[in-house]
């Protein structure tokens, strides 16, 4: 009896002694054991798939969801629910309307133009239904982007939103010039060569399409383009396939939603993570979707607490809005337990916290058209992911310095990349490889090419460029520090200087344009700038460049802020010099060149002075 009891108090002591080791050394062994576990049976589910060739697509995922649960809210828009067979059905008859009139056919490529509501996604099914490649275009493009849009993804059809169809004045002739069949979301139709949609979907059958329409046998088969400012010129359409959107679809599931979660979408479904990760989670958990036009710092709670809602999307930019509003009593009473999006920054995270309660803020990382994906599943302040031995095992990343003057990675004798040491910042760099490919950009092929590097750390390997400086702490934490290159992230959106730099060159006055970002305090991202040379002879006019910018570039891309060089300094391989530009911000009290801001309410660029610098310091001015 003395023996066993020794044994049985030597064993407890030893499980002990190990679970206060582990937790201690590996604290978050457990976390990590179980995300991983989630990872590896997903995997092994698209591996099934890949090795059968019998895939089951989002869509088909959606099909069933509408057989199993066809009474269940799947959206709900404006305070009206549609069930998963209400939107089944509709998608079935967006179809019909489109193989009946002749339209479209199984491979074409169709692009569509509409805001956030449910027909978007009733339209996107229903395409896809008949086998169709789909183009989410941004809704705030204009004219010759928009014209780009349709060249690089070589769509010869257009849906339009109702109310985005006087946004296509000026370019319909180029559209039918192009043989491109614009289809409005409307009952009748005044312009000239505009189809009607809604009055035929009325008087369409809701009968299923055939499955094989939709059917595919490759994982690698692109299912969407969406439209992305990387780090060069006009929006490229990444290619999004069944491998991508599948992945995507498991967000939600991987961070541990269920069936009963009530999902808030308030991002635009032009993008993908209110597409893939909210439209493609909802449907993989079989939850319900309450999805806005547009996102309301002032209706989030309320919205919340109407609809019952217990996960949101978000970007930064969303968290700090919801900060900056007035405090109110009831500010904890609600029953979200869980957000997930990206580019939040740890001073707004902790300031969420204290106010809405302890939420978890679900980080994620990866680019729409890249190969990488970091989930911060444990929760850190600050961290967009974490990794570990395992993770690496299974998808090859690694940081390399960069040169910030030069804007290149440095190479060593060899010609080779350069690792950094733990905690060091560097330069996001993920194999390219079977497990994780890179299916690039329709179009051009120089454009895929531009985001891949080769021979990184041997001869003929091959790498994506994310074009992000990232840090991995000791504790396998990854963190988010910055964009280079030509892009700047603004509004949660994508500016690509290129473009900007284009469109102010229009002004007869403007010789050279350099566009940059710079930090704006309590602001994520960087605000645009630009510094430029006036032509000689000529005089700066602010009124004529708030015009040009107003007319050309979407509202996150006009540049804020305006500095008067009488040079441009240049980089050795006679690059603009961007650098120096952004360490020096926009302070007209250190900056002796003449500096300007865009002035919405004199509707020009006004003289950038002390009290105006002071007022956006101070978050008096809304930018």
């Amino acid at each position: 009896m003395f023996f066993s009891v020794t044994w049985a108090t030597a064993l407890l002591t030893g499980i002990f002694s190990v679970h206060i080791a582990q937790r201690l050394c590996f604290p978050y062994f457990w976390k990590d054991l179980f995300y991983l576990l989630k990872v590896i049976r997903y995997g092994a589910r698209l591996e099934l798939y890949k090795r059968t060739k019998k895939i089951v697509t989002v869509l088909d995922r959606f099909v069933q969801q509408a057989q199993r649960i066809p009474d269940k809210p799947f959206l709900i828009y404006d305070g009206v629910t549609y069930t998963y067979r209400q939107i089944d059905e509709r998608s079935n008859r967006v179809a019909r309307v489109f193989e009946q009139q002749g339209a479209v056919k199984r491979g074409d490529t169709v692009a569509m133009l509409m805001s956030n509501e449910p027909d978007f996604v009733s339209v996107w099914f229903g395409l896809s239904k008949l086998g169709c490649a789909v183009a989410f275009l941004n809704t705030n493009i204009r004219s010759r982007s928009l014209l780009h849009c349709f060249n690089s993804c070589g769509a010869k059809l257009l849906v339009v939103g109702a109310d985005l169809l006087d946004t296509l004045k000026d370019i319909l002739p180029n559209l039918h010039e192009d043989s491109i069949s614009v289809w409005a979301m409307k009952h009748e139709v005044s312009h000239p060569g505009v189809h009607s949609v809604l009055d035929k979907i009325e008087q369409a059958s809701h009968e299923p399409m055939p499955a094989e329409l939709r059917s595919t046998t490759s994982l690698k088969n692109p299912l969407l383009y969406i439209f992305t400012s990387g780090t060069t010129g006009l929006p490229k359409a990444a290619v999004i396939t069944h491998l991508q959107s599948l992945k995507a679809a498991g967000g939600f599931w991987a961070y541990g939603g269920t069936a009963e979660d009530v999902i808030y979408t308030p991002l635009p479904l032009y993008h993908s993570a209110a597409s893939l990760i909210g439209i493609g989670g909802t449907i993989e958990l079989g939850a319900t979707c309450v999805l806005k036009k547009k996102f309301s710092a002032s209706q989030f709670w309320n919205d919340c607490r109407k609809y019952d809602v217990t996960i949101f999307q978000y970007i930064g930019e969303l968290c700090r809005y919801l900060c900056n509003q007035p405090k109110a009593e009831n500010e904890k009473d609600h029953k979200v337990h869980m957000g997930v999006g990206n580019g939040l920054r740890q001073d707004v995270w902790k300031e969420f916290h204290e106010r809405f309660g302890k939420i978890r803020m679900c980080e994620l990382y990866g680019s729409t058209e890249g190969n990488l994906c970091f989930m911060n599943h444990i929760g850190k302040i600050g961290a967009v992911g974490r990794s570990n031995f395992f993770y690496k095992l299974l998808f090859k990343y690694d940081l390399v310095k960069y040169d910030m003057v030069k804007e290149e990675p440095v190479r060593d004798d060899q010609g080779f990349c350069v690792r950094v040491k733990r905690g060091e910042m560097g330069l996001l760099l993920s194999k390219i490889s079977s497990q994780s490919p890179f299916f690039g950009y329709a179009g051009s092929k120089q454009l895929t090419e531009n985001k891949v590097l080769r021979n990184v750390f041997v001869k003929g390997d091959v790498y994506f460029n994310t074009g992000d400086l990232m840090v991995e702490d000791e504790e396998n934490f990854i963190s988010f520090k910055d964009r280079v290159g030509d892009t700047f992230r603004w509004k949660g959106e994508n500016v690509a200087t290129t473009e900007v730099t284009e469109v102010l060159g229009l002004p007869d006055f403007i010789q050279e344009a350099n566009v940059y970002g710079v930090e704006v305090p309590a602001h994520e991202g960087r605000a645009g700038m630009a510094a430029i040379i006036v032509r000689p002879g000529f005089e700066f006019d602010g009124k004529k460049l708030f015009e040009t910018v107003l007319t050309h570039l979407p509202t996150y891309a006009r540049p804020l802020f305006i500095r008067i060089q009488e040079s441009m300094e240049m980089t050795g391989t006679f690059k603009q010099q961007k650098f120096r530009l952004v360490k020096s911000g926009f302070n007209p009290s250190t900056i002796s060149d003449p500096l300007y801001f865009l002035d919405y309410t004199e509707k020009s660029y006004v003289p950038l002075t002390d009290s105006i610098y002071e007022s956006i310091r101070a978050r008096q001015r809304k930018l």
